[in-house]
């Protein structure tokens, strides 16, 4: 693409890798250029927290702001209770009104670390549509909920075609696997284009942004905008963020990496980025950091030893911006004490057992599980087996061996490979 825009916000999508694709690139980087642009991006309420692989759309939201532009976080209070089809190949699980409720009360305190919402985060649609750039907090159970179903089919879903919303790759996907689509999964897609219309309607919402699996849906809400309301609205996506080594981004040995720091500690945070590959630290630098361009290419240019420099600073940025200063320098001060002084800092995982826990003793093999090194009995005994598993840095060769209530008289460290520790102690 030899396009060459004139707003900030599109030139610094295009120069840190935030730029899949596009509904209109020069229509939309002109709205840019002559305004504030209200834009969105929706989160269903599936979990407590966000994750890591929310991280890349977060810095979108957040570079729109730093940009003059209002960003929206769309909770999706409503569309949760119906669940996305796009790309899974079963149903999910149906969430109640409480949990729904809980978890977007645990997402709201991620994005309150880096968009500024001002004093009132979800003002009425009406003091909302001013020029100011502060964020706003929405949720669209407010219009979801209360519609008319016999309304809504006569005045929104004659707009969609069946055969259409059939060959969209999500759905087509599925069907293809003989795999089962619900008659109330089928629907999301019009709940999730009814979403655009409301935001473009009430708040003057010009653009939608996700990720590129969610093309379909934003096309869908577009088509629907201009036939209802025949306004000129726009779609933007992010690549879909795999490693070097072609896993999906957000998932480490231990499972999703959580962005609450009740669900992750800071450090287990900093030391998932301080242990990215040297291939993919360049353009996670560009994607998760707020460093120059120029600054993020030198340093993931890098090799040999110089190319963990560049990783701590990657991890001490990532984590300055979602848990402070303070929390990234006491975990980069604890990676140095383990690593440099074979020492025990303060804020590596610890589990803490009670003395019944460990009763007449408990297995290494437990140990390494229960502390979140392993996933199984199974993959500890291959750690210890391979040489890779330590305790207070000797290497373990037994995997039958028994840890007593005594020898947790002091805190045990135990280790996988080079990079990941834990600690253990009696209560």
């Amino acid at each position: 693409m030899t396009y060459h825009p004139k707003s900030d916000f599109i030139r610094i999508m295009m120069e840190r890798g935030f730029l899949a694709d596009c509904t209109d690139y020069q229509g939309l980087d002109e709205a840019f250029s002559k305004g504030t642009v209200p834009a969105y991006i929706g989160y269903d309420a599936t979990a407590q927290s966000l994750h890591v692989g929310h991280l890349m759309n977060i810095m979108v939201l957040r570079w729109l702001q730093k940009t003059g532009h209002k960003p929206i976080t769309l909770m999706g209070g409503g569309t949760t209770k119906v669940g996305d089809p796009s790309f899974r190949s079963d149903e999910r699980p149906l969430l109640g009104p409480e949990q729904i409720d809980a978890n977007i009360a645990g997402m709201q305190k991620v994005f309150a670390k880096y968009l500024d919402y001002g004093d009132n985060p979800t003002p009425s649609s009406s003091e909302a549509v001013g020029h100011d750039n502060r964020a706003l907090m929405l949720n669209n159970a407010e219009w979801l909920d209360h519609l008319n179903y016999l309304d809504f089919l006569r005045d929104i879903g004659r707009h969609f075609s069946v055969n259409r919303m059939l060959s969209f790759e999500s759905v087509k996907s599925r069907l293809d696997r003989e795999q089962s689509l619900s008659f109330l999964e089928f629907n999301y897609m019009i709940l999730q284009a009814y979403d655009f219309l409301e935001l473009n309607r009430r708040y003057g919402c010009l653009l939608q942004m996700g990720g590129s699996d969610q093309w379909g849906n934003i096309v869908n809400g577009i088509d629907l905008t201009r036939r209802v309301l025949d306004n000129e609205i726009y779609g933007l996506t992010t690549p879909l963020l795999t490693t070097s080594d072609g896993r999906k981004m957000g998932k480490s040995q231990g499972g999703a990496v959580w962005l609450n720091g009740d669900m992750l500690s800071p450090y287990e945070f900093w030391q998932f980025w301080r242990n990215t590959t040297d291939a993919d630290t360049g353009k996670f630098l560009k994607l998760f950091t707020e460093l120059p361009v120029e600054e993020c290419d030198r340093l993931g240019r890098l090799e040999g030893s110089e190319i963990n420099e560049a990783k701590i600073i990657l991890a001490n940025e990532v984590t300055t911006l979602l848990h402070g200063a303070d929390a990234a320098d006491a975990a980069a001060q604890t990676a140095k004490e383990v690593f440099e002084k074979g020492g025990v800092g303060d804020d590596l995982p610890t589990l803490t057992l009670t003395a019944e826990d460990v009763g007449d003793g408990i297995s290494i093999v437990q140990l390494i599980v229960k502390s979140g090194l392993a996933g199984s009995g199974k993959e500890a005994k291959r750690l210890i087996a391979e040489g890779g598993a330590k305790m207070n840095d000797a290497a373990l060769t037994d995997a039958g061996t028994l840890i007593t209530a005594a020898d947790l008289g002091t805190p045990i460290k135990l280790s996988a490979g080079k990079k990941r520790h834990a600690l253990v102690q009696l209560g």
